[in-house]
C-alpha cells in the first residue's frame, strides 16, 4: 500500500482528520503522520502535488492543511493557490478543533475520540483491577475543565486517567 499523501510504499497508519465527519481518516505513513504533529519537513510534502487531487476528502484536507503550514515556501503557496475544493471541504479545511490543553505525556495534543496507550501499570481505585501497560484505550474523552484528565474504557470500566501516563497512538 502507499501513502495518500506522500506516496511511500510502507507500512500506513490509520489517521484521523478531525473536523468533518465521524470517523474521517487517511492512510497514511509513519513519517507524515510524525510531521503532521511536529515539524513538517518541507521536502517530505512535495507529493502533495499529486495527492491534493485525491478523490478522498479527509486526503484532500490533509493536503490542504498541509499546504497552508508550510505556506512559507512559494512552491506550497502555488499549490494551495490552484488547490479547488468544493464547499463542504473548504469548511473542513478550516474547521480545527482548537487546542483543549490535553496532551500526552511526550506533549502531543490530545483530541477527542484519539487512541491512547497507557505507559504504567495503573492501579484502578474503586475496582478489582489494573490497568496494565500497553493497553491500548480507544475513543477518548477529554474532560473539559481539567487538561490533565481523560476519560476511556478499560476493562469495560469507564474511568479517569491522568495524561501523564499515556501517551497518543
Amino acid at each position: 500500500m502507499t501513502c495518500a499523501l506522500c506516496s511511500a510504499e510502507t507500512d500506513l497508519v490509520t489517521h484521523p482528520v478531525p473536523g468533518g465527519p465521524e470517523g474521517a481518516s487517511a492512510q497514511i505513513c509513519a513519517t507524515c503522520a510524525s510531521q503532521i504533529e511536529g515539524t513538517p519537513e518541507p521536502d517530505h510534502w512535495r507529493g502533495l502535488a499529486s495527492s491534493m487531487w485525491s478523490e478522498d476528502p479527509a486526503t484532500q484536507v490533509l493536503a490542504a492543511r498541509m499546504l497552508a503550514r508550510l505556506a512559507e515556501h512559494a512552491w506550497a503557496r502555488d499549490l494551495a493557490n490552484q488547490l479547488w475544493l468544493d464547499d463542504d471541504a473548504r469548511a473542513w479545511v478550516e474547521n480545527l478543533p482548537e487546542d483543549s490543553g490535553h496532551r500526552d505525556s511526550n506533549g502531543a495534543p490530545l483530541a477527542q475520540g484519539d487512541t491512547v496507550v497507557l505507559i504504567k501499570d495503573l492501579p484502578v481505585k474503586g475496582a478489582n483491577f489494573t490497568a496494565k501497560r500497553g493497553t491500548a484505550v480507544r475513543g477518548i474523552s477529554l474532560v473539559a475543565d481539567n487538561p490533565a484528565h481523560i476519560e476511556g474504557r478499560v476493562e469495560g470500566q469507564r474511568i479517569v486517567i491522568l495524561t501523564e501516563f499515556v501517551k497518543k497512538r
